[in-house]
């Protein structure tokens, strides 16, 4: 088999868009992407009221000239009283469309946010927090709501009636629209200076709102710890800290709004005046008629909302620019499908004719280290039997739970090979690989739920007879009488009303109840009691006769019990062999037993 290398790992910085490709309409464009037509109706619905509102005026001034001619006005006024409730039940109608197409883009980009966090490299969640991956879909997910119901929507209704009011206000006065571009044109310039500064105090804010999630997350995952050292006042000042920096920017984003809120109603207020005067004069000499100046004074009070909408579209969306930044930083990041090696030769058939005789698990010569300038393995070469029980043993940081990690393709190799039934796992889809693996974990996690709920876990359907198998082989026969409701009891959060030694054996019956080709233990008697010991080590050797099992081993029953023992020590494997073989032929080994395993050797 041909060895390879590959790294994975988050983005470089380099390769990473930069943030301002998501912080305006693009971006809002890609999560609005597939709820274009209902979003195109919410919209077009929204600007057949602005429509209506700019007929007004020009009904508005024909009336005025008819009744300034001696002609009925009863038409023209019952005409503007049909366009005004007309009016308002349009936009109403359009308002609630925009509400609705807000929220079902929101749900679909936290369904898909969560299906890809779920599904990221492992090396990921080493880069960032939990607390702050949950924040991203809340908090950031939130604020894209209100990005997309007012200011996306917005944006394009202000600014289709903006032109709309501006074309019918030079056709009416275009002496008197000079007038009113020239304070408008104040406001748009004292709102371009602050935009930058907004988009940099959103993008704080929700950064600072995210630490606080994860360390709130990190505080309450951890509470039994927080109390019994009572640190709950540093842990309330560390989180309220974050919390204290997200109030000073979003008091920033504040008071930048309060300067570009009223230079906006500002200029619109000194235009009417502006107008008043200059229209007034105008008629007083003649040069202009009143009706034409009535009907440029409505469409100047309906041109404060669209100039409205707009700058409050553009503030809206810099002020959601940091959560947009935030949830395209966490898609940015290929699923783990995507990652791996990237140009690695088709394996070529099984080194071995038959499964019977093939190693389940294979590593050559394999290097691996989490980051460039320390490695944990170094030229590690080992097989494991298709049947039969391994142990893995040696000091802390030999490296142990990391050749799991490699097993369980959580990472990738940088330099060797590692086969599963003969065959490169780096070639194989992650899942595939795992679908053959069952690994308990040395902490152990149980989830919230019931008991049957935890080992059932990942199973679509189980029979009852298995599961009473898995229960009887993991010695969880006395756990499942003492809880009130049996297998259907809540085990609380973490697994909390259990003891450390019954939530290991809830891992290890969930492992055996999916008939693994390989079981991976790591450190699995390290939390029970001796009877509960002596009845994994014989359901182990039970499993082991049709199966692989490896087990990361600290305690001298299961090493005895093992087929075979391989030896790691700072990252290389020092020597493999029987237990007794060893204590003969390895000094190292010997050294080790003594120390770990005595007086029993």
């Amino acid at each position: 088999m041909t060895s390879g290398t590959a790294q994975s790992g988050p983005p470089s910085d380099e390769a990473a868009p930069k943030p301002e490709r998501l912080a305006g309409l693009r971006g809002l464009v890609r999560i609005v992407g597939e709820h274009r037509r209902r979003l195109v109706i919410a919209i077009a619905t929204t600007l057949s009221g602005m429509l209506l509102a700019l007929a007004q005026p020009l009904v508005l001034r024909d009336t005025i000239a008819s009744a300034s001619s001696g002609d009925v006005v009863t038409a023209g006024v019952f005409s503007l009283i049909a366009l005004f409730v007309l009016q308002a039940g349009v936009e109403a109608w359009g308002r609630f469309q925009l509400a609705r197409t807000a929220e079902a883009v929101v749900v679909n980009l936290r369904t898909s946010l969560i299906a890809h966090l779920l599904r990221l490299p492992v090396r990921s969640y080493d880069r960032y927090r939990s607390g702050d991956l949950i924040a991203r879909v809340g908090g950031d997910t939130t604020a894209l709501r209100t990005v997309v119901a007012e200011g996306a929507a917005n944006a394009i209704i202000g600014g289709i009636g903006l032109i709309g009011a501006l074309a019918l206000m030079i056709w009416v006065d275009y002496v008197l629209f000079t007038a009113v571009l020239a304070l408008v044109a104040v406001a748009a310039a004292i709102m371009l200076l602050l935009l930058g500064r907004v988009r940099a105090a959103s993008l704080a804010g929700q950064e600072a709102l995210g630490s606080m999630t994860a360390d709130l997350e990190r505080a309450l995952s951890a509470i039994r710890t927080v109390r019994a050292n009572q640190t709950e006042a540093i842990e309330t000042a560390r989180i309220s800290t974050h919390a204290e920096h997200a109030r000073v920017a979003h008091v920033g984003i504040a008071k930048l709004n309060a300067v570009v809120s009223p230079a906006s109603k500002l200029a619109i207020h000194g235009a009417v005046v502006a107008v008043l005067l200059i229209g007034g004069i105008r008629a007083a000499a003649g040069t202009g008629s009143v009706a034409d100046l009535m009907a440029f004074v409505l469409y100047l009070t309906y041109l404060t909302m669209p100039l409205g909408l707009l700058f409050e579209a553009v503030s809206t969306i810099q002020e959601g620019s940091g959560a947009l930044h935030r949830v395209g930083e966490v898609t940015r990041i290929p699923a783990e499908s995507a990652v791996g090696p990237a140009h690695r030769p088709s394996p070529p058939a099984p080194v071995h004719p038959t499964r019977g005789s093939r190693p389940a698990l294979e590593f050559r010569h394999v290097d691996f280290g989490y980051d460039e300038h320390r490695r944990v393995l170094r030229d590690v070469t080992f097989s494991v039997p298709a049947r039969g029980c391994t142990a893995l043993v040696g000091p802390s940081g030999a490296g142990k739970s990391t050749a799991f990690a490699l097993a369980e393709r959580f990472y990738d190799v940088h330099a060797g090979t590692i086969l599963l039934d003969g065959r490169d796992i780096t070639a194989a889809d992650p899942r595939t690989c795992r679908s053959h693996i069952r690994l308990v974990e040395q902490d152990t996690p149980v989830l919230h739920g019931t008991l049957r709920e935890n080992l059932t876990y990942g199973h679509a359907e189980v029979r009852d007879d298995d599961l009473q198998w898995v229960v009887s082989a993991a010695n969880l026969g006395d756990v499942v009488d003492r809880l009130p409701d049996g297998l259907d009891s809540q085990v609380g959060e973490h697994g909390s009303r259990l003891s450390g030694g019954e939530r290991q054996r809830v891992a290890v019956a969930r492992a055996l109840l999916a008939g693994p080709r390989l079981l991976l233990l790591d450190e699995p008697t390290s939390h029970l009691d001796s009877a509960s010991e002596s009845a994994l080590t014989r359901t182990l050797t039970e499993v082991s006769a049709d199966r692989a099992v490896m087990v990361i081993a600290h305690r001298f029953s299961t090493v005895r019990a093992a087929d075979r023992v391989v030896v790691l020590e700072d990252g290389g494997v020092m020597a493999e062999g029987t237990h007794n073989e060893l204590l003969e032929t390895s000094a190292y080994y010997r050294d080790l037993a003594r120390d770990r395993f005595a007086p029993l050797v």
